[in-house]
């Protein structure tokens, strides 16, 4: 028998998977509340691209499965970032360049997610080449005066708005996390190198991340263990112990909006309150330079990404990407070469300092999300993303505000597992934090 009540849009990943495994929902009946709520709200969220005409069949062919053959994401609606190839749906990348192109392959994330039972529903809107260029036409659920964020402004307004239970993103600078901000839900940047880009269109090779959007960290952890992360970089602290957390607002403090000070400040004296250690931190010296050589790194490999498009379709091609392939800015081979050496050098650094504590903490955005469709300002994603480490963003609404605000939990490089373990703990924590005031 299939629930009735809540919603079924309205249901985590974890929700639906538990009913399907007691044959109270069927995959059909989920596919059929998602599109419909795709009907109600996309002609004012637009947060699509394109939606699959298969997506009912292969709902039809996966409730006659048997449970043995069912998959981890059995039956589960996803959205796709339209920088994913996907064999059956077309690849724009939101460009007029590539409109109804059509590879003949699935990105390696999209295949394992079909792999283990996913229903692929469609292609949401994103930055063009989730880079410059022309911006994503969709809004902010909360405000749709607002930008949901970019690049990954449709995937983040999917889940936003109850379309679908989780979406894939991608992070270059903010492109994951401050989106999750501006929209109120979590969003996840795993350490660099954990989730294989094949497929997936490559803005800076040194940068691009796999991401993924959820309304729980249980559905972020879902997708975690697909993923293949689950191998622990050091031991959870005992369940009753007291967490030693680190407080930053980053070296570029002075661009923070009342809001995200107020975040922060609520989420430090409520762990407090809960009787953890809290400290506030500057990071190691330096750190104010990697905004600017996370900007050099991905402007000069970005020359190297798109050069060939700007041979091929010189005017085309908006005058983002010849900003970058004619290296407007001036970036120097030098230029690069120090980048680099200080973002190693600050890597090892950051994973010394994190190591200290159980947990980092940080703005996610510099505030709300603005008026318009811009992307927004990526200054307290960027530096995070150069790191390698993993992010993930706690939503988070002020009392007597309508828009959410989010904050930044971060570690060490590959300390993925333990960093969601911890949020999870202290979830409850911090969104009490925040709605208590």
């Amino acid at each position: 028998m299939t629930i009735v009540s809540p919603p079924l849009h309205q249901l985590t990943a974890r929700e639906c998977l538990e009913l399907m495994a007691q044959d109270r929902l069927t995959a059909t009946a989920l596919v059929e509340a998602c599109l419909a709520r795709i009907r109600e709200r996309d002609a004012d969220v637009r947060a699509w691209l394109v939606l699959s005409d298969a997506a009912r069949a292969e709902a039809a062919r996966l409730d006659a499965l048997p449970k043995a053959a069912r998959g981890r994401l059995h039956g589960l609606p996803i959205g796709i970032k339209d920088v994913f190839d996907t064999r059956d749906l077309p690849t724009t990348y939101n460009s007029p360049l590539y409109a109804g192109f059509q590879p003949a392959a699935d990105a390696a994330a999209v295949d394992l997610l079909r792999a283990e039972g996913a229903i692929i529903i469609g292609k949401t809107d994103t930055t063009e080449f989730a880079a410059c260029g022309r911006d994503a036409a969709t809004a902010n659920p909360h405000d749709l005066s607002r930008t949901p964020g970019g690049s990954s402004a449709g995937s983040a307004a999917a889940v936003a708005d109850f379309h679908v239970p989780l979406a894939l993103a991608t992070q270059t600078g903010g492109s994951t996390i401050r989106p999750a901000s501006f929209c109120g839900i979590f969003g996840y940047k795993p350490s660099a190198g954990l989730v294989s880009r094949e497929g997936m269109k490559i803005y800076a090779i040194s940068l691009d991340t796999v991401g993924w959007y959820a309304r729980s960290i249980d559905d972020i952890r879902l997708l975690q263990e697909v993923f293949g992360i689950t191998e622990r970089f050091r031991e959870d602290p005992a369940p009753d112990a007291s967490l030693r957390i680190a407080v930053t607002e980053t070296p570029y403090h002075s661009r923070l909006a009342p809001e995200s000070l107020g975040a922060l400040e609520q989420a430090e004296r409520h762990l407090r309150l809960a009787g953890h250690h809290v400290e506030r931190v500057d990071l190691p010296d330096g750190f104010e330079r990697l905004d600017t050589g996370h900007r050099t790194i991905l402007h000069r490999e970005g020359a190297a990404a798109f050069r060939n498009l700007a041979r091929r379709h010189g005017k085309a091609l908006h005058d983002d990407f010849h900003h970058r392939v004619d290296n407007r800015d001036k970036r120097s081979l030098a230029d690069l070469k120090q980048a680099q050496d200080d973002a190693a050098q600050a890597r090892m650094a950051f994973d010394a300092f994190a190591s200290e504590f159980d947990l980092i903490i940080a703005p996610s955005a510099p505030g709300f999300a603005p008026a318009g469709r811009k992307p927004g300002d990526p200054v307290f994603n960027a530096f995070w993303t150069l790191l390698q480490v993993p992010c993930l963003n706690m939503p988070l609404r002020l009392a007597g505000e309508t828009l959410p605000i989010g904050i930044t939990l971060t570690a060490p490089r590959y300390d993925d597992v333990r960093l969601l373990a911890l949020a999870e703990r202290l979830s409850s924590t911090l969104t009490g934090a925040a709605l208590a005031g």
